[in-house]
């Protein structure tokens, strides 16, 4: 696997990243950008979640690009409550759209937390996006509605954070509905199981990217 570092502008804002991308790629990869829990609780690109989910995609064959939304570590701005962070992902995918060992029709997203609003939220309106993962997704009633794309949830039983009640009668409420995973024995932060929840998102998108 190759490790790239990024730099690239959401308007006039630069943002910092880091690509990657299988070691053994030819051209035309899927891709998929991840956006990673809230900034202003200590969210960002190098978060147990979002690094785990970006190993297994590389190596389930697809280029992953993680990033620092606006304000997070080196990313120009100041928060701005999950409405400039939805340019911050398009400003990504575009990024990703763009290099040439990724095919530009093949693009994915994933979110974890806070993260994961922002992906579904994006993700339902962008036609770049072919799936969306959604790792313990903070959501809102109504956030997945006209969602109509494959979508992924994953959750944990013990998440204190997450309604499991809510996000299941949610997805229930989708045309069709999404899948939905609720792990038992795991809360909000999957620390020592994120290889498991790596391995079920990047199986996701590669059986669907």
């Amino acid at each position: 696997m190759m490790v790239i570092p990024q730099t690239f502008f959401s308007g006039k804002l630069n943002l910092e990243g880091v690509l990657h991308v299988p070691q053994e790629c030819g051209d035309q990869l899927p891709g998929v950008v991840l956006c990673h829990p809230h900034p202003l609780y200590g969210g960002e690109m190098n978060n147990n979640v979002v690094v785990a989910v970006s190993q297994a995609l590389s190596e389930r064959g697809i280029a992953a690009l993680r990033f620092n939304f606006r304000g997070v570590g080196l990313s120009e701005g100041v928060f701005d409550d999950g409405v400039g962070e939805q340019d911050d992902l398009r400003a990504a995918l575009a990024v990703l759209a763009d290099r040439p060992e990724v095919n530009p029709n093949r693009l994915g997203v994933m979110g974890y937390s806070f993260g994961g609003m922002v992906a579904l939220a994006t993700g339902k309106s962008c036609e770049q996006v072919q799936a969306i993962a959604a790792v313990s997704p903070v959501i809102t009633p109504g956030l997945m509605r006209g969602l109509v794309k494959p979508v992924y949830f994953i959750c944990g039983m013990n998440d204190h954070v997450v309604s499991t009640d809510l996000l299941i009668r949610e997805v229930e409420g989708m045309a069709p509905a999404g899948k939905v995973e609720i792990i038992q024995g795991v809360d909000h932060f999957w620390f020592g199981r994120e290889a498991g929840m790596a391995g079920r998102v990047a199986a996701f998108f590669a059986g669907t990217l």
